[in-house]
C-alpha cells in the first residue's frame, strides 16, 4: 500500500485530471496499490467529499484543521492512517503534504519513503500572486520548500526548468528525480477531430467556416496574465472582423470589457470540464500567453497538452516552462510576438500530444517511483 496525499486541493477539472486520474493510473497501469488521501477545507466539506468519492470511491477524504498555518495539527490523522495501512511510500502533491509525510517518515515507524510531487516554484508562486495571504506561513514557505526538495527520497518535477530552478535556488544536486509534465486525461485522448464535429460546434457558436478562432480555456488567475493576452488580441480583432476569440471560463470582468469593445468577435462560455474538448476542437489556436515570472518560467500548464490534443496550434509567450522550446522544435504554434495566420494540421497536432503528453507515454518514469 502507498498513499498519494493532497492538502487544501478542492475538486476541480485539474484535480480530476492531475490527481484522480494519476492515482487510477498508478493502480491500473503501474500495478501499484495507491490510495488517495485528501485533506480538504471544512467549508463545503460534505459536498466536495461527495464529488471526489464519486470519481474515486476508495479515497479517504479528511477535513483540514482550520487555517493553513495550523497544517501540523493534521499530523495526528495522517499518522493514524499510516498506522492502520502501513504504506511503504507517501507521495505528497504539495509542499505542506510532503512536510507532513516527512514528519511521518522521520519517526521511522509508519512509512519508508517520501516522494515530493513538485508542481512548480511554490514559494515564488505564493509571493508573486498572493496565493496564501497568511504572512506567518508565507515567511516559512521558502524553508519548507527547500526542506522537502532536499530531504525527500525521490522527486517528481513538472518541467526540466523546475529542476534547474531547484539547483540554482536550493543547491539541489541529487539525480533522484523524474520529469513528468501535466498530462491530458482520457476525455481528451478520445476526442474526435472531424469536419462534422468542428462544423457542429461552430454552428452552435455562430462561427463561420472561414472565421479564424482563438480560444482561451481555464481560470483567469493572476499568473494567467490577462493584460498580455488583451495586448495580443486587440490589434488582431481590430484589423480583421473574421478573427474571433472564445473564452471557456467563468464570468470575469476582463472578458466582459473586451466583449464590449468587440461585441461581435469576443465570446465566452462556461462549460463543464467534460465538454471543454468538444469546443476546443472547433477552434484554430489556443492562447498561452503569460508574463515573465518565476512561476511561469518553470510551469507546466495542462492546457498546453489539451490544446494540442484537440488539434490547436499554440500561441505562446517566451520562457514558458519547457513549452516555448517545444513549440519551436516541433513547429506546433508560434511565439505571440511572431504570430502569423497559418492553419496547422489538426490530426498531426493530436498525434504529437499523444506521443508526449499522456500518462502512458511516461509509464516507465512512473515505475521508477516504486523501484
Amino acid at each position: 500500500m502507498n498513499f498519494y496525499i493532497t492538502y487544501n486541493d478542492a475538486p476541480s477539472g485539474i484535480f480530476s485530471s492531475q490527481v484522480i486520474d494519476v492515482v487510477k493510473f498508478l493502480n491500473i497501469e503501474v500495478k501499484q496499490k495507491v490510495k488517495l488521501i485528501s485533506f480538504i477545507s471544512i467549508r463545503g466539506f460534505l459536498n466536495n467529499r461527495k464529488k471526489i468519492k464519486k470519481q474515486i470511491p476508495d479515497a479517504i477524504i479528511l477535513p483540514m484543521y482550520p487555517k493553513m498555518i495550523n497544517w501540523e495539527k493534521n499530523l495526528f490523522l495522517l499518522n493514524l492512517l499510516c498506522t492502520l495501512y502501513k504504506p511503504k511510500i507517501l507521495i505528497g502533491r504539495s509542499v505542506i503534504a510532503t512536510k507532513l509525510s516527512l514528519l511521518i517518515r522521520d519517526k521511522k515507524k509508519n512509512c519508508k519513503k517520501v516522494v515530493y510531487d513538485g508542481r512548480g516554484a511554490i514559494a515564488a508562486e505564493w509571493k508573486e500572486y498572493n496565493v496564501v495571504t497568511d504572512q506567518r506561513l508565507v515567511e516559512k514557505i521558502d524553508a519548507f520548500e527547500k526542506e522537502v526538495i532536499l530531504n525527500s527520497d525521490y522527486r517528481i518535477a513538472v518541467s526540466a526548468k523546475l529542476i534547474e530552478f531547484w539547483k540554482k535556488m536550493f543547491q539541489y544536486v541529487s539525480d533522484k528525480h523524474i520529469v513528468i509534465p501535466c498530462n491530458i486525461n482520457s476525455i481528451f485522448e478520445n476526442i474526435e477531430i472531424s469536419k462534422n464535429s468542428i462544423s457542429q460546434i461552430r454552428n452552435e457558436l455562430y462561427f463561420n467556416s472561414d472565421d479564424f478562432v482563438f480560444v482561451y480555456s481555464g481560470s483567469l488567475a493572476g499568473w494567467q496574465s490577462f493584460d498580455l493576452l488583451k495586448e495580443f488580441l486587440r490589434p488582431i480583432l481590430a484589423k480583421n472582423d473574421k478573427c474571433k476569440v472564445l473564452f471557456l471560463s467563468e464570468f470575469d470582468k476582463n472578458i466582459e470589457n473586451l466583449k464590449k469593445e468587440f461585441s461581435n468577435q469576443v465570446f465566452s462560455k462556461h462549460v463543464s470540464p467534460y465538454k471543454v474538448p468538444y469546443y476546443l476542437v472547433a477552434c484554430d489556436y489556443g492562447l498561452l500567453i503569460r508574463e515573465q515570472s518565476i512561476t511561469n518560467k518553470v510551469a507546466s500548464p495542462v492546457k498546453f497538452a489539451e490544446y494540442l490534443c484537440c488539434g490547436l496550434g499554440i500561441v505562446i509567450s517566451d520562457n514558458l516552462g519547457d513549452y516555448t522550446n517545444f513549440v519551436k522544435q516541433y513547429k506546433c504554434g508560434s511565439l505571440y510576438s511572431e504570430f502569423n495566420f497559418n492553419r496547422l494540421d489538426k490530426v498531426n497536432l493530436k498525434k504529437l500530444s499523444l506521443t508526449y503528453f499522456t500518462k502512458k507515454a511516461h509509464l516507465h518514469l512512473y515505475k521508477k517511483l516504486f523501484c
